[in-house]
């Protein structure tokens, strides 16, 4: 288990706290193993990504960890570990069942649509808002409930991408991914994301991009195709 993180205590170093030290390594390994498809874009993705989050684990920075927060789509986080544990990436399914009782899971946008506010939330892991504190490059992940419909969006001047680790999902109904699959979605790319209707779907994923726009991501959701239309875009 982790040392107890308590106020008027030390302030603990990453490499002191082993659970979140070998989560950030199975991180590593997610963006090291594994095809890029014959992708030169995700090639390039994944080296940005392991090279950014190998000067951060060499530097061992200070964790600052803030309070556990759940929400209601967390109730099948169990259940999504369950089925990580069976899939492709159970290393990674593993280290983050060491840590998910310190979980600060959010919605990262101002309004949240009533209806998903109950099947989505995401936990930051290595960021400007992370337990383990880095500006150029965030870590963490997304959780969906069963039968979810996560609306078009995009990300302005970041670079994303989701590795599965359990449950399926399909971007753009474009295709269905299992886990251990990765997308990449570049800059400003809209994107609208859908799971399989029996169980959770659980991603990890990985942002860079320009510091400024990682402190501040400005997260928001598309307007609709009927909102679009109604305004002639």
């Amino acid at each position: 288990m982790n040392p107890p993180f308590t106020a008027g205590i030390e302030t603990l170093r990453l490499q002191e706290c082993p659970s979140w030290y070998y989560l950030l390594r199975e991180f590593d390994t997610l963006y090291r193993h594994g095809s890029a498809g014959g992708s030169r874009l995700i090639r390039a993705h994944r080296k940005r990504v392991r090279d950014g989050l190998s000067l951060i684990i060499d530097a061992n920075p200070e964790l600052s960890l803030r309070p556990a927060e759940a929400k209601p789509v967390t109730a099948h986080l169990y259940r999504a570990l369950d089925l990580g544990e069976r899939g492709a990436v159970q290393g990674v399914t593993r280290a983050l069942s060491r840590v998910k009782d310190q979980l600060t899971w959010e919605y990262g946008y101002q309004k949240v649509p009533k209806a998903l506010a109950r099947k989505y939330a995401y936990c930051e892991i290595l960021g400007p808002r992370g337990p383990v504190r880095a500006e150029k490059l965030v870590l963490g992940f997304v959780l969906f409930a069963p039968n979810t419909t996560y609306p078009q969006h995009s990300h302005d001047e970041i670079e994303e991408s989701y590795i599965s680790v359990a449950g399926s999902w399909s971007e753009n109904d474009a295709a269905v991914h299992a886990p251990g699959s990765l997308i990449l979605n570049r800059p400003g790319l809209e994107h609208r994301i859908t799971t399989g209707e029996l169980d959770p779907c659980l991603l990890a994923y990985a942002w860079i991009g320009p510091e400024e726009r990682l402190v501040s991501p400005g997260m928001k959701l598309s307007a609709t195709r009927k909102a679009r239309v109604a305004r002639g875009i």
